[in-house]
């Protein structure tokens, strides 16, 4: 099993999809709103997923809450993370997103996927690829909150991603359109590190995925393709044994890396374990023809991407007719409407 998700064109898998599928450099799918219209026509996507190979592929979706949802008709609304500590006092916001984890988890695992990739522990609301997606910009409680909504994901069975390290949230730049510089210390881009360090060090994250930002005071390469961040800081410094995810290559952000095969090449020779191609089929294309088979590290790479892997079985109809979910639901709807209510108070 090779390195790289992939994203497929539409609601139901083509012939090209499969033939990528079955490429031995494929190690599994990322989904976008754009692959689903229904839960019924999602449970068929994932049924045409699983039976396009032998292979048990990794499937995954950013499936975070508040703008970064991709599935939202017949899906449970997750409020943004700025709103659990904003709209409650800490134990109500820390309850709320245990919830909001359990919940994302369960209802993503009924359809089997695997992974959504969250959640966010940049700090601040600023960076415009941020926002509302940052717990907090105090530390302290973005790392409470945050925590409690990876119990909540880990009790329902599934893998937690933080992202992005070192820290995302005080460039203002959006790593979707350019490659942000945090010009900042070193003093400061290590005190917003300690929410990844802590909770590395308490064997909560799964795995990590770094941001496509250039930290100068440290060197001259966005973090996602900096040995120096991923081997040197991540593995040796902190001693993390997860995996690392590349962000999308095809982001803008990654450009300072060269051309699609050339970015591929820098995430992997800097440490990533799993690289994310996706929104460009002909980068893509580049990707896997570029990777030789990488023997060696096929073998420690398929452990890897079982470790992501969801064991929990559940059908959609049995989560919802349970009391577990409803109260959950419950909950966040009315968060979500305090947070709606919030917003329009803010933007008239």
């Amino acid at each position: 099993m090779g390195p790289l998700l992939i994203d497929v064109q539409g609601t139901s898998l083509t012939n090209d999809d499969v033939l990528l599928l079955q490429n031995p450099l494929v190690a599994g799918v990322i989904l976008f709103s754009r692959n689903y219209q229904s839960p019924q026509q999602l449970n068929e996507l994932i049924k045409q997923i699983r039976t396009a190979t032998n292979e048990r592929l990794l499937i995954s979706v950013d499936h975070e809450g508040g703008r970064v949802q991709r599935f939202k008709q017949g899906f449970t609304l997750i409020p943004p993370a700025q709103s659990f500590a904003l709209l409650n006092d800490l134990q109500q916001a820390k309850s709320l997103a245990f919830d909001a984890g359990w919940l994302l988890a369960m209802e993503l695992i009924a359809f089997d996927i695997d992974l959504s990739y969250a959640p966010v522990l940049d700090l601040g609301h600023d960076c415009l690829a941020i926002g509302s997606r940052s717990f907090h910009s105090d530390i302290n409680i973005a790392y409470q909150v945050a925590s409690s909504m990876i119990d909540g994901m880990h009790s329902a069975g599934m893998k937690t991603t933080g992202k992005h390290f070192p820290g995302h949230g005080h460039v203002i730049a959006d790593s979707h359109k350019e490659t942000p510089v945090d010009h900042r210390s070193k003093a400061l881009i290590e005190s917003d590190m300690q929410i990844f360090t802590k909770l590395i060090a308490e064997k909560k994250l799964d795995a990590i995925m770094p941001a496509h930002v250039i930290y100068p005071e440290f060197n001259d390469q966005p973090a996602s393709g900096s040995a120096f961040w991923l081997k040197n800081v991540l593995r040796k410094q902190l001693h993390f044994d997860g995996v690392i995810f590349s962000d999308d290559l095809s982001m803008e952000g990654a450009a300072v890396l060269g051309n699609h095969a050339q970015r591929a090449e820098a995430a992997l020779n800097a440490g990533c374990d799993l690289l994310l191609a996706c929104n460009n089929r002909e980068g893509t294309l580049t990707i896997l023809e570029a990777l030789s088979i990488l023997n060696e590290k096929q073998s420690l790479l398929t452990g890897k991407v079982k470790q992501l892997l969801v064991n929990t079985k559940i059908s959609y109809t049995e989560l919802i007719n349970s009391d577990e979910w409803r109260i959950r639901h419950n909950n966040l709807m009315k968060l979500n409407e305090k947070w709606e209510d919030y917003y329009a108070s803010c933007h008239h």
